[in-house]
């Protein structure tokens, strides 16, 4: 079974190639409209699953190493 995000990722980069093929004008503007709803949805399972792990202790909430430059 697919995960949302994988579902929700296929179905934006559909969506951005059919509005690419689109022969209207009006039809473009709908797969984009489309392609925009998928990408939220794929932002907040993202963000839901990052919120999960870090409740869990699964994500590191700072990097371990600070890679800054040193003067």
């Amino acid at each position: 079974m697919e995960s949302d995000a994988r579902f929700f990722r296929r179905r934006a980069n559909e969506e951005l190639a059919a509005a690419g093929r689109a022969v209207t004008e009006a039809a473009r503007e709908r797969r984009l409209v489309l392609a925009g709803a998928f990408l939220d949805r794929l932002k907040a399972v993202e963000a839901a699953a990052s919120a999960t792990e870090l409740a869990m202790g699964m994500a590191p909430e700072r990097p371990a190493m600070n890679w800054t430059a040193q003067p």
